[in-house]
């Protein structure tokens, strides 16, 4: 195994995608479970999403399904990838990732994005317009606020007030100075353009400023990975998101997941297929030694610590075997349990483990060999991303 992959941590963000025939409410129940299996696998943490009014996502509550996550699993970190912070009045964010907290102590995170919704039509329902965005900043430095009882409106945060709940900002361009000048990790992504990523990493460096939350630039890549025995198995793992994704560019909705096949066998027209085409392009995919070699290469250029697993399918049974080979690629510390198609059993959420979140991180070791919790573990007096 490469020295870099043995000293990242491997981390999963799941959007509660919704397949053909399926309710939203199976997609939730599957997060839930897929959560039980990355947290046996060995995965650091895993996270949520919030989007509104998409036909295929069900993701829309990300701090209500964090704690639905939270409490089916032990050890593994749970949080949010992200809320969208324009979309919420700060005190409220505060107070729902109090209650998080204190439910599970050590083991939440709060990372914060600043989309304000997809369409006009969304923006209008959450009484918002593009422009939201930009108050981002200001946004960040009053949640934070909360926390730390220095709101100046005189209010005490309930029961926020005093926990140390890490946040990640998730970011591009702009967002990427936010999270540096804040002092916060930085989440970014995707993969398919490198160029921009590097870019957006260089500027989060140089502009760093360390605070109770780190003492440094702390970056965790984000994107699909979709590993399998062979180059065409992994690849089919991709042909539905990017139906989805080419459906929605060119038609306006972004429907549920269609099975590999039916995609195989669509006519599409020349938009459909430019955009289809550049969904497949840019993800890391392969074998395991393909996957390996181009993660190696991705994490030797951006410095990355951590690598978020954004991957989304329509075949539970592939996702999930994704998953089980990319754990065994990267040295991830599993656990014994049985699981069944498309999650752990029952008892998934009752298997020991390594304890996280206090932080003893299985398996990830710094350069030197100790243990590598991360900038501002527990017993520096920040908390652990």
């Amino acid at each position: 195994m490469s020295s870099v992959i043995a000293r990242t941590r491997f981390s999963v963000l799941d959007r509660s995608r919704t397949r053909e025939g399926q309710d939203p409410g199976q997609a939730l129940r599957d997060t839930v479970l897929l959560a039980r299996e990355v947290e046996r696998l060995g995965y650091h943490r895993f996270w949520v999403s919030e989007h509104h009014g998409v036909p295929g996502v069900a993701g829309s509550a990300p701090t209500v399904l964090a704690a639905a996550v939270a409490g089916a699993t032990r050890t593994i970190r749970v949080g949010t990838g992200g809320v969208m912070l324009p979309n919420h009045r700060p005190l409220v964010v505060a107070e729902q990732f109090g209650v998080l907290e204190s439910l599970f102590p050590g083991r939440i995170d709060m990372g914060l994005g600043r989309s304000v919704g997809f369409t006009d039509g969304v923006r209008r329902a959450l009484g918002r317009d593009k422009d939201d965005a930009d108050d981002f900043a200001a946004q960040l430095e009053e949640l934070l606020a909360w926390f730390g009882g220095t709101s100046p409106t005189g209010v005490r945060a309930r029961p926020a007030e005093g926990l140390a709940v890490p946040p990640f900002v998730l970011a591009l361009g702009e967002g990427a100075g936010i999270a540096a000048r804040a002092g916060l990790p930085l989440v970014i992504g995707d993969l398919r353009d490198r160029d921009r990523m590097l870019r957006g990493i260089e500027r989060y460096r140089a502009e760093f400023r360390a605070s109770r939350w780190a003492s440094e630039p702390y970056v965790i890549v984000s994107g699909t990975v979709a590993v399998a025995a062979t180059a065409r198995e992994a690849r089919d793992v991709l042909l539905p998101e990017a139906w989805s994704m080419a459906h929605a560019r060119t038609r306006g909705t972004f429907p549920p997941l269609p099975p590999a096949e039916r995609v195989r066998s669509l006519t599409m027209t020349a938009r459909e297929r430019d955009v289809y085409e550049a969904g497949l392009s840019g993800h890391i995919t392969g074998t395991e030694e393909e996957v390996a070699h181009e993660l190696a290469d991705v994490l030797s250029r951006t410095g990355a610590r951590e690598v978020l697993v954004t991957t989304s399918t329509y075949d539970r049974t592939a996702l999930l075997d994704s998953y089980r080979r990319l754990a065994r690629l990267a040295g991830l510390a599993a656990r014994p349990g049985p699981v069944t198609d498309g999650g752990a059993t029952d008892s998934g959420a009752k298997d020991g483990g390594a304890k996280d979140g206090g932080v003893t991180d299985p398996g990830r070791s710094g350069p030197d060999g100790r243990r590598d919790a991360g900038p501002g573990a527990s017993g520096t007096g920040a908390p652990t991303p």
